[in-house]
């Protein structure tokens, strides 16, 4: 799958399926987020549309009757025919499971322009025969949800890491439905022994390729660990969250950094790893990285494991969350069990309600009420950023030990380094040497007394 290659697709019709384990508010919520994933791809939404079904692991993943609604908003290019929709209430009578159920809010079929769509995106996974089967029945491209987050992933990776772990998850999406399309055509063109032939080509050229970018992985990964293992003595904080809370620009505002950030989902993808500004000493790390989403496809979360692995290594989590969003308390659950699967559990934390000038003092207030632990903060404003560093830095000296270190006159090359890489609380100019008063973490402290027992 390549978007990009599909510069006249455009214009995206919506379809949620509700069933009896993922209905009302959640499915509209998902729906809404669905859109921003579309808009985020280059895309118009022009409609949206729902059926209730029991389940969506149907081969035939629509009803009849929803399918002809849909052909004519696709300009009926495949097989379904207008004369379909004199089918509609039976199709919808085969399925009762739901009939209580609150609808979506869908934009009716007669309220919407024959032909007004040329791509079709379902925000649910679908198999390989399902998306076969809905695209010959409508005659035009269709997506389901992972497909379009991973071409998102896809578009916006930016390093080497980033780049081979989002392939390694297209071509594991790509690969079943690459067998499928690939078996079905060629053995109707040229006779079931060369499609066969043809298809081990195309599955050898993928696990080829899959083992080339595992192997590539690993060797950037062992790089990666060997950074963090020089950054394990500093204090680090992981900015974590979903996707569009506002991550990279509390990032910008707590290390002076140029950080992209955009109001699009997924605008960022790399972990990002920068000073906490004003500087402290000893430093501390901040590190943004790749924001979370419901429903992430599987394949993302293991590629990206090594990406989280800031969080897990990290001394103190932020869980951004964007309080102007009234889902954001979902959006949270979906945070936790994405660390949770990578197993970041024990870490300290702090909930940072974001975006706070976008409310109302009463709602700041009952979010308070209801969050009393949490910080609310506003990037745009210098004094909620200003009560932020401090709170960073209060848990980074609670983690440090203080002890004195006697330097000899003749050692004064010493005191710059420990200047710039501990904090110095008190300086005692005695007659043979400077007595100092310093704190840092116990192991760079264990460090500087060995040397200079040899000075």
């Amino acid at each position: 799958m390549q978007l990009t290659a599909k510069a006249a697709l455009n214009h995206a019709l919506l379809i949620s399926i509700a069933t009896p384990e993922f209905k009302g508010d959640e499915a509209t919520e998902s729906l809404a987020e669905l859109a921003r994933l579309v808009t985020t791809l280059g895309f118009k939404v022009v409609g949206s549309q729902s059926q209730k079904l029991s389940s969506t692991k149907k081969l035939n993943v629509l009803g009849l009757g929803k399918l002809a609604e849909i052909a004519h908003l696709t300009g009926n290019k495949g097989s379904v025919e207008e004369d379909d929709f004199e089918e509609i209430n039976e199709a919808h009578a085969t399925d009762k499971t739901l009939t209580n159920e609150k609808p979506l809010a869908d934009i009716p079929s007669e309220n919407l322009p024959f032909a007004c769509a040329d791509v079709v995106v379902f925000d649910c996974d679908l198999s390989p025969s399902q998306l076969r089967n809905v695209e010959n029945q409508l005659g035009v491209e269709v997506f389901d949800r992972t497909g379009i987050i991973i071409e998102i992933f896809s578009r916006h990776a930016r390093t080497r890491t980033a780049r081979l772990q989002v392939e390694i998850a297209r071509l594991n999406y790509v690969a079943p439905r690459l067998r499928e399309s690939t078996s079905g055509n060629k053995e109707r063109q040229m006779g079931k022994g060369a499609g066969e032939t043809t298809l081990e080509l195309d599955r050898r050229k993928v696990r080829d390729q899959l083992a080339e970018l595992k192997r590539e992985l690993v060797s950037v990964q062992n790089e990666m660990k060997g950074r963090r293992t020089q950054r394990a003595e500093l204090f680090c904080v992981a900015l974590v969250g979903y996707t569009n809370a506002g991550k990279s620009s509390m990032m910008r505002a707590i290390t002076g950094s140029d950080v992209e950030g955009e109001n699009k989902l997924f605008a960022t993808l790399d972990t990002t790893v920068r000073a906490l500004y004003p500087a402290t000493q000893p430093r501390i790390l901040v590190s943004d990285t790749v924001g979370f989403i419901k429903k992430l496809p599987h394949d993302l979360v293991a590629s990206f494991h090594s990406t989280l692995a800031e969080a897990h290594d990290a001394s103190l989590l932020l869980y951004v969350v964007d309080a102007a969003d009234p889902s954001f308390r979902t959006q949270l659950d979906v945070v936790h069990e994405v660390l949770a699967e990578v197993g970041v559990e024990d870490s300290k934390k702090l909930l940072v309600l974001n975006k706070s000038d976008q409310l109302t003092p009463e709602q700041q207030q009952a979010l308070m009420v209801e969050f009393p632990d949490a910080m609310l903060t506003s990037t745009r404003h210098p004094a909620d950023i200003k009560k932020l560093h401090q709170y960073i830095v209060d848990v980074a000296q609670e983690e440090m030990v203080e002890d004195e270190i006697i330097v000899p006159y003749t050692a004064k090359g010493i005191i710059g380094e420990i200047r710039a890489s501990m904090s110095v609380t008190k300086e005692d100019y005695e007659y043979e040497h400077i007595k100092l008063t310093v704190r840092s973490n116990a192991i760079d402290l264990q460090r500087l007394k060995k040397r200079m027992k040899h000075l």
